[in-house]
């Protein structure tokens, strides 16, 4: 694990994106690290103290504060990522594999995209190739407010425990593929408290579930109304 001062001066204008030719030929002579390979970039919310070993399964890892460089075995990603959650290093994110250290910087900013989707008291790292649509709107604040307020607005007046029981029966509906019959067995309630509760839900959002446009509208401000503190009221 490199962690010193010398290496983070290297790795730092490669992670701006701003990195000359001759300085990424100096990073790499400097890491003893290839020009070209396949690279990722993870992104912790803050530096961690536990983190994977260097080398391990083909693995080499550079750090830069809570930045952290990764030179991919055969093995790919996964094992990388399921490393660092193992360590208690999140919330992070991480960015699509590139293809050199040039590349650095276009990976650095969309990790930190990824990272953005981790919500509140999150420990989890995420890739952003699972939460492209969830990145898309954390990564504009102004937007992602502006759509909570539209979408949900009227729902966001009630009283938490009746908001929370909404919300909550609008995810399960969602992660059981739209079925009512599933969704209430994960709440353990009947099917028709399930409908009611989402045609209560469409009233006050003045949006239908069975329409596709509105649906895709009403999923993204959920996304943004998880990454904010107004659920939990």
């Amino acid at each position: 694990m490199r962690r010193d001062t010398g290496a983070a001066a290297l790795l730092g204008p490669l992670l701006a994106g701003s990195a000359q030719p001759h300085q990424v030929r100096r990073a790499a002579r400097g890491l003893g690290l290839p020009e070209r390979g396949r690279y990722a970039v993870v992104v912790l919310d803050a530096p961690a103290a536990a983190v994977p070993d260097a080398d391990a399964d083909g693995v080499r890892w550079c750090w830069c504060g809570e930045v952290g460089v990764v030179l991919l075995g055969p093995g790919g990603l996964a094992g990388p990522v399921a490393r660092l959650g193992e360590a208690g290093a999140g919330p992070g994110g991480v960015g699509p594999v590139v293809g050199g250290l040039a590349e650095l910087g276009f990976a650095r900013r969309l990790a930190g995209a990824a990272l953005l989707t981790c919500g509140p008291g999150s420990r989890e790292i995420v890739a952003l190739d699972e939460r492209l649509p969830t990145a898309l709107v954390a990564s504009v604040p102004e937007l992602s407010a502006r759509l909570v307020a539209e979408v949900f607005g009227p729902l966001l007046v009630l009283a938490p425990a009746e908001r929370a029981l909404l919300v909550g029966t609008l995810e399960a509906w969602l992660e059981c593929g739209g079925s009512v019959g599933r969704a209430a067995v994960r709440l353990r309630c009947h099917r028709n408290t399930v409908f009611n509760r989402l045609r209560r839900l469409e009233r006050l959002t003045s949006r239908s579930l069975s329409h596709p446009r509105e649906l895709v509208e009403t999923v993204l401000a959920l996304d943004a109304l998880r990454l904010s503190a107004a659920v939990r009221g």
